[in-house]
C-alpha cells in the first residue's frame, strides 16, 4: 500500500467508509494475518485521472467454511491426518475483516459495470497466472439486485453467507433504549446487567490501546479458540498496535474489567455515521453475562456517541437479536476459472455450507418512537 499514492486513492473516497481508506488497508497489510496477499486497483480515465478504486486479495479459505455441525465433525477428523483438506488458495474482492458493499467506490457519474467488467478481467487473468480456480466476490448487502444481475451475467454463481446483523440507533440514551423494549427482553437485560454488576465488572472506552495490542490479541485469540460458526482470519498483535495508531479516535476500544483485572474487550470502527463492532476478546472461555454486558455496552457507546447505525457483525446471533438487533442477509458471488467446473460451483457450495436462517424478534414496543 505504501506504493500507492495516498493522496489519490483518499481523494476519491468523499465521505465512503474508512474501511476503504488509504490507512485502514495498511493497517490490514502490515498487521501479518493469514497468507493473504493483497492488490490495490486504481482505474483511470483516458486523461489518467482515477475514477475508482478497490481492493482484492488471496488467500487460503476452507471452501466448506459455513458447514454443518454434522460435516464439521467429520472435517475435524479427517484434518487431523490432512489438514489442508477441503482448504484451496482462492481470489477474494472485497475487505477482509469488515463488510463493505459494494466493494469497490467509483466518482460520479462512473458506471459500475463498466467497474465490474474491467475487474473481472482483472480477476480471472490473475487467477490463472496464480493457479487459483475459484474467485469469491464479497459482499452484497440492501439494494444491490443490479449489482448481482451484472456478476450473474458474467458466469459468477450469487450464493448466500452469513448474515449480518444492524441495530438504527433512534434513542437519546441508554434509558430511552431500554423504556423502549418490550418487558421479556427489558427484564431478560436487566438481570444479566445485575450479575455483571454483582462480579464489579465495569468498563472503560479508550481510543490509544496500542500499549495493550499482545493482551488483547490473546484476549482475541481465547475466543478464536472458541468459534463453532465461523474461523477465518486470524488476528495478531501488530493488528491491534497499527489499528489504534493509524486510524486514531477512529478506533476504540473498549475495556472490561474485573474490580481491576482486564477480562475483557471489544474493538470499534467510528465509520462516519455508523459504528462498526469489529471483534471481541476475553480472558477466558466461560458460559457466563459478560458477553451480553459488552453487547449492551457497545450499544449503549453507539448512542453516546450518535451514529446513525451500529453494525453488530457476524455470530452471536442470539444474543444480537435479543439486543433488538435486525438481521440482513448477504450474498457472495462465485466463478470458477475453470469451465467445465464453473456450471456446479453453487451445487458444490450448498451441499459443503448451510449459512444460517435467522429469525428476526420482536423486541421493542409497537409503534417504538425514541423516548425522552
Amino acid at each position: 500500500m505504501d506504493d500507492v499514492p495516498k493522496p489519490l486513492w483518499n481523494g476519491l473516497l468523499s465521505g465512503e467508509s474508512r474501511a476503504f481508506t488509504h490507512e485502514f488497508w495498511q493497517v490490514i497489510e502490515k498487521s501479518g494475518m493469514n497468507d493473504f496477499i493483497y492488490h490495490y486497483v486504481l482505474l483511470l480515465d483516458d486523461n489518467d485521472t482515477p475514477i475508482a478504486l478497490t481492493c482484492f486479495y488471496s488467500i487460503t479459505t476452507d471452501i466448506a467454511i459455513f458447514a454443518p455441525l454434522a460435516l464439521r465433525s467429520i472435517l475435524l477428523k479427517v484434518r487431523r491426518f490432512f489438514p489442508n483438506f477441503l482448504k484451496f488458495r482462492m481470489i477474494e474482492w472485497g475487505t477482509p475483516i469488515t463488510v463493505s458493499s459494494p466493494p469497490f467506490v467509483a466518482a460520479p457519474g462512473v458506471s459500475p459495470s463498466a467497474i465490474i467488467e474491467h475487474m473481472h478481467k482483472l480477476l480471472m487473468a490473475t487467477a490463472k497466472a496464480q493457479g487459483q480456480f475459484l474467485i469469491i466476490v464479497r459482499d452484497f448487502e440492501g439494494q444491490s439486485t443490479d449489482l448481482q444481475a451484472r456478476f450473474s451475467a458474467l458466469g459468477y454463481h450469487v450464493v448466500d453467507s452469513l448474515p449480518n446483523t444492524y441495530l438504527e440507533i433512534i434513542w437519546p440514551s441508554v434509558n430511552s433504549y431500554q423504556a423502549s423494549m418490550k418487558s421479556y427482553y427489558r427484564s431478560k437485560l436487566l438481570k444479566h446487567l445485575r450479575k455483571n454488576q454483582a462480579h464489579e465488572v465495569r468498563h472503560q472506552l479508550v481510543d490509544g490501546f496500542d500499549h495493550l495490542a499482545d493482551v488483547l490479541c490473546a484476549q482475541w485469540m481465547v475466543v478464536h479458540k472458541q468459534a463453532d460458526e465461523f474461523q477465518r482470519e486470524v488476528l495478531t498483535p501488530r493488528f491491534y498496535r497499527e489499528f489504534s495508531q493509524s486510524m486514531g479516535p477512529r478506533s476504540k476500544a473498549l475495556l472490561f474489567y474485573r474490580g481491576d483485572e482486564l477480562i475483557g474487550h471489544a474493538l470499534l470502527l467510528h465509520d462516519g455515521s455508523m459504528l462498526r463492532w469489529l471483534y471481541f476478546g476475553r480472558n477466558e472461555a466461560t458460559n457466563d453475562s459478560l458477553y451480553l454486558y459488552v453487547a449492551h455496552t457497545v450499544i449503549e457507546t453507539a448512542i453516546a456517541l450518535g451514529v446513525q447505525t451500529l453494525e453488530m457483525g457476524l455470530t452471536t446471533y442470539s444474543i444480537k437479536l435479543d439486543l433488538g438487533a435486525e438481521v440482513r442477509p448477504i450474498k457472495i458471488a462465485l466463478r470458477s476459472t475453470w469451465r467445465i467446473i464453473n456450471p456446479f460451483i453453487s451445487l458444490g457450495y450448498a451441499v459443503l455450507n448451510r449459512p444460517p436462517t435467522i429469525h428476526a424478534r420482536s423486541v421493542f414496543k409497537p409503534k417504538n418512537n425514541a423516548v425522552q
